[in-house]
C-alpha cells in the first residue's frame, strides 16, 4: 500500500530505485534461454517462464530481498499468456510502482526459426494442428506490441550461441562480472582428484615435509613449511611456469565466456606441499591482476 501511495505521489520507493530488473521475451526459438543463461552468468537472479500476472509480485519480492536478488531477470514466453495477455500493461504497472525495467526482445527471421525448430524436431507452442509457419505467425501477432515497446531488440538470425552471449554481456554485465575468477585448490591424491578441476598440478616431485620431524605437524600455510617447499630445487620454476600459463590463457577464457577457473594442486595428503604451492601460485596470479585465491580441500583431514 505504501508503494502504491508513493507511486501515486510521483515518488520512487527507495528499495525500488536500487532494483535492476530485466524482462526478457521474444519469439520461440529466438534464443531466450541463451539470453537467460548469459544474464545468470553475469550475476542476475533469473526467473524463467514467469506468468505475466506475477511480474509485479516478483519485482516486489526482489526489492525486499535485496542482495543478489537486486539484479533480477524475468523471462516470459507465449506459455505464460494463459495467465495474462497484457505484457505491455504489466510493464507499465512496474514503472508506475517506481521500477525501471529494461525489456529485451529476442527475434529472428522466420526461415531461421523454422530451421531451428526442424533441427530439434519439435513443434511450435502455438502451432496446434497447423504448419510450423502458422505457429510463428500467431506468436508474432501476440508479441507485436511487446516488440515495438522493447528497450533492446536482439536479432539472433546470424548469431551463434557464443556471439549472443557476448552481446548480452556487453549490454548488461559490469566489468567486474566479466573477469575470470581463479581458485587454486590444494588437495591430497589419496583422497581423490577434485571433479571440478580445469588443471591438475602434481607437487609430489618435491621432498615431503612430512618426513622432517619439526615440520610434520605444521601445514603449508606456516612459514617454515612454505620456505622449505618453495626453497626446493625446481619449486620456483614450477610455480612460475604455471603462473605464466594461466596469465597467457586467461584473456582467451574470458572471451569464450568462462568465468571460473579451478587449478588443483595435489600432493600425497594435501597438507604440506600442495598447500604451500597453492598459496604461492595464487599470490603470483594476484600480482598479475587476476582475481585469484587459494582454497585447501583436505587440510585438517589428517
Amino acid at each position: 500500500m505504501a508503494s502504491a501511495v508513493a507511486a501515486a505521489a510521483g515518488e520512487i520507493p527507495e528499495e525500488h530505485s536500487g532494483t535492476d530488473l530485466v524482462v526478457v521475451t521474444g519469439v520461440s526459438g529466438g534464443g531466450r534461454s541463451t539470453v537467460a543463461r548469459a544474464l545468470e552468468n553475469v550475476g542476475y537472479y533469473v526467473v524463467d517462464n514467469l506468468p505475466q500476472a506475477l511480474m509485479v509480485q516478483m519485482a516486489e519480492l526482489a526489492a525486499k530481498a535485496g542482495g543478489a536478488a537486486r539484479q533480477t531477470a524475468m523471462v516470459l514466453d507465449v506459455r505464460s499468456r494463459a495467465f495474462s495477455t497484457d505484457l505491455s500493461g504489466a510493464i507499465r504497472e512496474l514503472r508506475e510502482r517506481g521500477f525501471e525495467p529494461r525489456v529485451v526482445f529476442v527475434d529472428a527471421d522466420d526461415e531461421v526459426l523454422i530451421r531451428r525448430f526442424e533441427s530439434v524436431r519439435r513443434s511450435h507452442p502455438l502451432q496446434g494442428q497447423g504448419r510450423l509457419s502458422d505457429g510463428i505467425a500467431a506468436e508474432r501477432a501476440l508479441l507485436a506490441e511487446a516488440r515495438e515497446s522493447a528497450d533492446v531488440l536482439i536479432d539472433t538470425s546470424h548469431l551463434n550461441v557464443n556471439q549472443l552471449r557476448t552481446r548480452v554481456e556487453e549490454l548488461f554485465a559490469s566489468p567486474e562480472a566479466l573477469k575470470l575468477r581463479v581458485t587454486v585448490l590444494s588437495f591430497g591424491f589419496k583422497y581423490g582428484l577434485p571433479p571440478d578441476a580445469d588443471f591438475v598440478l602434481d607437487a609430489r616431485f618435491l621432498p615431503n615435509p612430512f618426513w622432517v620431524p619439526e615440520l610434520r605437524e605444521q601445514t603449508g600455510r606456516d612459514e617454515p613449511v612454505s620456505s622449505y617447499v618453495l626453497g626446493q630445487r625446481g619449486a620456483g620454476t614450477f610455480v612460475e611456469t604455471y603462473a605464466k600459463l594461466v596469465v597467457a590463457t586467461a584473456p582467451g577464457f574470458e572471451r569464450e565466456g568462462k568465468r571460473y577457473l579451478t587449478i588443483a594442486v595435489g600432493c600425497t595428503g594435501g597438507k604440506h606441499r600442495s598447500v604451500a604451492i597453492a598459496e604461492e601460485l595464487a599470490r603470483r596470479l594476484r600480482e598479475q591482476r587476476l582475481l585469484a585465491h587459494a582454497q585447501h580441500r583436505d587440510l585438517g583431514r589428517e
